[in-house]
């Protein structure tokens, strides 16, 4: 089976690597360009790019998808399917007729739940106890396409962005290899989405700012979902915070939002809309992460003082 891979991050590594150890025909990887990273302004390779060099792929990283000279190079591979994971553009519809098998998609979520960019991250936001993987033929609208396989995963309390992201990229890479064996048996028939669809837009750096009038098990699992990118910071004085780790605490007494309502041990109790927060580690702005107490030694935090509320 020949087969073109679209992916970029390193989410979309370990389904590359899969296809790789399993020995199929992967013709070219499609990437996105490399782009400036850091204070140094260093050009980054995607990791799916990294990963396909040592590999000895052939990488095109296109600026754009849609001329007719990209999709003629796509044609003239004759791909049989066409792999698209966390790549990051929406695929044209001239793209998308080209493989006889059509164009299969491994998105993060039990669709319909979760259409869109940030599935992982909004699943936690949301307070979802559970979420996966599913895997679909793409067509013209927001991971509208045909369900092929599903396979649901555990959202745990002591999961971020991050962990769930490296869990979930690894349930994606099984449950292709088994699409793509399903496919070539014919044991697989699309099934249509059915329910109500929900969405997980792209986030956006001012979607971390914590509003300390929300419930505490919001805030909470605002930190966890957008961890580590775009973080959730706060202010004291003018000082940005991220606060990095946390865990709420229920509380029958309203407390005062935004107020650091006790000091004890190695933990900051910050007064929320309903509850409190337990601030456990934070990274202050232009430093390295660093534990609560460490934080409270440096600026002799005292019982009454209050972050910034929105």
């Amino acid at each position: 089976m020949r087969i073109i891979y679209f992916g970029t991050p390193d989410f979309a590594v370990p389904s590359l690597k899969a296809l790789v150890e399993a020995g199929e025909d992967v013709v070219a990887v499609v990437s996105q360009p490399d782009k400036l990273k850091g204070r140094g302004h260093k050009l980054s390779q995607p990791p799916v790019k990294e990963f396909a060099l040592s590999k000895g792929l052939h990488i095109i990283q296109p600026s754009g998808i849609r001329s007719d000279d990209f999709c003629k190079s796509l044609s003239e591979l004759k791909p049989d399917v066409i792999v698209v994971v966390a790549y990051g553009r929406i695929i044209p519809p001239a793209i998308l007729k080209l493989p006889p098998l059509g164009c299969i998609n491994v998105h993060a979520s039990l669709l319909p739940k979760y259409r869109g960019a940030a599935p992982i991250q909004w699943s936690i936001i949301k307070g979802e106890k559970t979420t996966g993987i599913t895997t679909m033929l793409m067509d013209e609208g927001l991971d509208t396409g045909d369900m092929l396989l599903k396979e649901e995963t555990e959202i745990k309390d002591d999961d971020n962005a991050l962990t769930l992201s490296l869990k979930l990229s690894e349930t994606g890479a099984s449950l292709l290899m088994k699409t793509l064996s399903g496919l070539k048996d014919n044991s697989i028939r699309p099934v249509p989405q059915t329910g109500e669809p929900s969405y997980a837009p792209p986030l956006k750096k001012e979607d971390g700012r914590i509003d300390w009038s929300l419930p505490a098990i919001e805030i909470f699992n605002l930190i966890r979902g957008i961890y580590p990118w775009p973080g959730a910071y706060c202010y004291l004085g003018k000082e940005r915070i991220n606060i990095i780790k946390a865990r709420a605490i229920d509380n029958i007494e309203k407390p005062v939002s935004a107020r650091i309502e006790k000091i004890a041990g190695e933990e900051i109790y910050v007064g929320t809309g309903r509850g409190i927060l337990s601030v456990l580690e934070v990274k202050p702005d232009g430093k390295k992460k660093m534990s609560a107490t460490a934080f409270m030694n440096g600026r002799r935090l005292k019982e009454g003082a209050s972050f910034d509320a929105i």
